[in-house]
Protein backbone atom coordinates (compact mmCIF):
# COMPACT_ATOMS: atom_id res chain seq x y z
CA UNK A 1 0.00 0.00 0.00
CA UNK A 2 1.05 3.69 -1.11
CA UNK A 3 0.36 4.98 2.54
CA UNK A 4 3.15 7.40 3.79
CA UNK A 5 3.78 9.37 6.89
CA UNK A 6 4.95 12.45 5.86
CA UNK A 7 2.84 15.39 5.96
CA UNK A 8 0.86 15.90 2.68
CA UNK A 9 2.20 18.07 0.56
CA UNK A 10 0.78 20.74 -1.43
CA UNK A 11 0.84 18.63 -4.50
CA UNK A 12 -1.29 16.22 -2.72
CA UNK A 13 -3.27 18.64 -1.69
CA UNK A 14 -3.63 19.83 -5.04
CA UNK A 15 -4.88 16.57 -6.50
CA UNK A 16 -7.11 16.14 -4.19
CA UNK A 17 -8.63 19.20 -4.76
CA UNK A 18 -8.95 18.30 -8.53
CA UNK A 19 -10.08 14.83 -7.31
CA UNK A 20 -12.82 16.48 -5.74
CA UNK A 21 -13.71 19.01 -8.32
CA UNK A 22 -14.08 16.21 -10.87
CA UNK A 23 -16.50 14.11 -8.37
CA UNK A 24 -18.88 17.62 -7.87
CA UNK A 25 -18.40 17.67 -12.10
CA UNK A 26 -20.55 14.40 -12.21
CA UNK A 27 -17.17 12.19 -13.69
CA UNK A 28 -18.26 9.39 -12.24
CA UNK A 29 -22.20 9.33 -11.54
CA UNK A 30 -22.20 6.97 -8.95
CA UNK A 31 -20.85 9.26 -6.35
CA UNK A 32 -23.22 12.08 -7.58
CA UNK A 33 -26.11 9.77 -7.27
CA UNK A 34 -25.18 7.62 -4.43
CA UNK A 35 -24.24 4.45 -3.63
CA UNK A 36 -27.03 2.25 -1.97
CA UNK A 37 -29.50 1.71 -4.89
CA UNK A 38 -26.57 0.33 -6.62
CA UNK A 39 -25.10 -1.61 -4.29
CA UNK A 40 -28.34 -3.04 -2.63
CA UNK A 41 -29.08 -5.53 -5.07
CA UNK A 42 -26.02 -6.82 -5.34
CA UNK A 43 -25.83 -8.01 -1.81
CA UNK A 44 -26.22 -11.53 -1.13
CA UNK A 45 -24.80 -14.40 1.22
CA UNK A 46 -22.83 -12.54 4.06
CA UNK A 47 -23.12 -9.32 2.32
CA UNK A 48 -26.59 -9.31 3.34
CA UNK A 49 -24.72 -7.86 6.66
CA UNK A 50 -23.34 -4.83 4.79
CA UNK A 51 -25.02 -1.59 5.90
CA UNK A 52 -24.92 0.25 2.40
CA UNK A 53 -24.93 4.73 3.70
CA UNK A 54 -27.57 6.87 1.88
CA UNK A 55 -24.83 9.47 1.89
CA UNK A 56 -20.93 8.87 2.34
CA UNK A 57 -19.69 9.24 6.10
CA UNK A 58 -16.43 11.24 7.18
CA UNK A 59 -14.09 10.38 8.71
CA UNK A 60 -13.13 12.09 12.14
CA UNK A 61 -9.87 10.15 12.93
CA UNK A 62 -8.16 8.14 10.43
CA UNK A 63 -4.31 7.60 12.17
CA UNK A 64 -2.74 4.27 12.80
CA UNK A 65 0.56 3.12 12.63
CA UNK A 66 3.07 0.85 11.71
CA UNK A 67 4.98 -2.40 13.09
CA UNK A 68 7.86 0.65 13.56
CA UNK A 69 5.47 3.01 15.44
CA UNK A 70 5.23 5.22 12.41
CA UNK A 71 1.88 7.25 12.17
CA UNK A 72 0.03 6.79 9.02
CA UNK A 73 -3.56 7.96 7.60
CA UNK A 74 -6.37 6.62 5.75
CA UNK A 75 -6.13 10.00 3.35
CA UNK A 76 -3.04 9.56 2.25
CA UNK A 77 -4.02 7.10 -0.76
CA UNK A 78 -7.47 9.62 -1.66
CA UNK A 79 -7.97 8.16 -5.59
CA UNK A 80 -8.09 4.33 -4.32
CA UNK A 81 -10.74 2.11 -2.66
CA UNK A 82 -9.95 1.02 0.67
CA UNK A 83 -11.62 -2.29 2.49
CA UNK A 84 -10.90 -1.07 5.96
CA UNK A 85 -10.56 -4.52 8.43
CA UNK A 86 -10.64 -3.81 12.11
CA UNK A 87 -9.14 -7.41 13.94
CA UNK A 88 -7.70 -8.82 16.80
CA UNK A 89 -5.76 -11.94 16.96
CA UNK A 90 -7.67 -13.13 19.75
CA UNK A 91 -11.33 -12.35 17.96
CA UNK A 92 -12.06 -16.15 16.18
CA UNK A 93 -14.43 -14.41 13.44
CA UNK A 94 -11.61 -12.47 12.53
CA UNK A 95 -9.19 -15.22 12.28
CA UNK A 96 -11.60 -17.03 10.16
CA UNK A 97 -12.09 -13.82 7.44
CA UNK A 98 -8.27 -13.19 7.24
CA UNK A 99 -7.20 -16.43 4.49
CA UNK A 100 -10.34 -14.54 2.40
CA UNK A 101 -9.61 -10.87 2.42
CA UNK A 102 -6.19 -12.11 1.50
CA UNK A 103 -7.37 -13.78 -1.63
CA UNK A 104 -9.17 -10.84 -1.82
CA UNK A 105 -6.36 -8.26 -2.02
CA UNK A 106 -3.98 -11.33 -4.19
CA UNK A 107 -7.02 -10.96 -6.87
CA UNK A 108 -8.34 -6.92 -6.45
CA UNK A 109 -5.79 -5.40 -5.02
CA UNK A 110 -3.63 -2.43 -6.90
CA UNK A 111 -3.93 1.16 -8.34
CA UNK A 112 -7.39 1.22 -7.67
CA UNK A 113 -8.39 -0.82 -4.88
CA UNK A 114 -6.65 -1.63 -1.50
CA UNK A 115 -7.31 -4.06 1.38
CA UNK A 116 -5.93 -2.65 4.76
CA UNK A 117 -5.62 -4.85 7.61
CA UNK A 118 -5.53 -3.13 10.96
CA UNK A 119 -5.23 -5.03 14.26
CA UNK A 120 -6.68 -3.14 16.88
CA UNK A 121 -6.49 -3.22 21.04
CA UNK A 122 -4.25 -5.47 22.31
CA UNK A 123 -2.59 -7.49 19.93
CA UNK A 124 1.75 -8.42 20.02
CA UNK A 125 3.73 -8.06 17.22
CA UNK A 126 4.82 -11.95 17.04
CA UNK A 127 1.23 -13.24 18.22
CA UNK A 128 0.27 -11.43 14.61
CA UNK A 129 3.62 -13.07 12.90
CA UNK A 130 3.01 -15.96 13.81
CA UNK A 131 -0.98 -15.39 12.84
CA UNK A 132 0.46 -14.68 9.41
CA UNK A 133 2.56 -17.50 8.89
CA UNK A 134 -0.07 -20.42 10.32
CA UNK A 135 -2.53 -18.92 7.84
CA UNK A 136 -0.06 -18.05 4.90
CA UNK A 137 -1.15 -14.27 5.13
CA UNK A 138 1.52 -12.91 2.79
CA UNK A 139 -0.37 -10.35 1.05
CA UNK A 140 -2.00 -7.73 3.74
CA UNK A 141 0.01 -5.13 5.67
CA UNK A 142 0.28 -5.36 9.52
CA UNK A 143 -1.21 -2.44 10.98
CA UNK A 144 -1.73 -1.11 14.37
CA UNK A 145 -4.57 0.74 16.24
CA UNK A 146 -3.06 -0.47 19.83
CA UNK A 147 -5.00 2.14 21.94
CA UNK A 148 -8.44 1.84 19.80
CA UNK A 149 -8.45 5.38 19.29
CA UNK A 150 -8.92 4.56 15.58
CA UNK A 151 -11.68 2.07 16.20
CA UNK A 152 -12.99 4.78 18.84
CA UNK A 153 -13.60 7.51 16.36
CA UNK A 154 -15.25 5.16 13.04
CA UNK A 155 -18.16 3.49 16.02
CA UNK A 156 -16.22 0.21 15.96
CA UNK A 157 -18.12 -1.68 18.77
CA UNK A 158 -16.80 -5.18 18.36
CA UNK A 159 -14.64 -7.19 16.29
CA UNK A 160 -14.45 -7.85 13.07
CA UNK A 161 -15.73 -4.63 11.53
CA UNK A 162 -15.09 -3.59 7.83
CA UNK A 163 -15.48 -0.35 5.96
CA UNK A 164 -15.61 0.39 2.83
CA UNK A 165 -13.93 3.52 1.90
CA UNK A 166 -14.04 5.45 -1.52
CA UNK A 167 -11.63 7.35 -3.63
CA UNK A 168 -12.44 10.54 -1.28
CA UNK A 169 -11.92 9.07 1.79
CA UNK A 170 -15.47 8.46 3.15
CA UNK A 171 -16.95 5.16 4.00
CA UNK A 172 -19.52 4.58 2.37
CA UNK A 173 -20.40 0.83 3.96
CA UNK A 174 -19.80 -1.01 7.00
CA UNK A 175 -19.95 -4.91 7.80
CA UNK A 176 -20.33 -6.06 11.57
CA UNK A 177 -18.76 -9.82 11.77
CA UNK A 178 -17.24 -12.18 9.67
CA UNK A 179 -18.24 -12.36 6.01
CA UNK A 180 -16.37 -14.03 2.75
CA UNK A 181 -14.57 -10.65 1.36
CA UNK A 182 -13.58 -13.07 -1.83
CA UNK A 183 -17.07 -13.70 -2.15
CA UNK A 184 -18.65 -12.74 -6.20
CA UNK A 185 -21.20 -10.99 -4.20
CA UNK A 186 -18.41 -9.29 -2.28
CA UNK A 187 -16.35 -8.58 -5.15
CA UNK A 188 -19.08 -7.10 -7.23
CA UNK A 189 -19.96 -4.47 -4.91
CA UNK A 190 -16.37 -3.30 -4.68
CA UNK A 191 -16.09 -3.27 -8.21
CA UNK A 192 -19.09 -1.21 -8.14
CA UNK A 193 -17.44 0.88 -5.77
CA UNK A 194 -14.37 1.41 -7.95
CA UNK A 195 -15.66 1.46 -11.41
CA UNK A 196 -19.49 3.24 -10.64
CA UNK A 197 -22.82 0.93 -11.86
CA UNK A 198 -21.89 1.52 -15.34
CA UNK A 199 -18.37 0.84 -15.32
Amino acid sequence: MSLISAPRTAAKIAAASLFYLAALAGANPVFAEGLKPALDPLREGDMRKLVVHAEPRELRDTAFTDPDGAELDLTDDLGKVLLVNFWATWCAPCREEMPELNSLQKEMGGDSFEVVTIATGRNSLAGIKKFYAEEEIDALPIYLDGRSTLARATGVLGLPVTLILDQEGREVARLQGGAKWDSESAKAILRTVIDGPSG
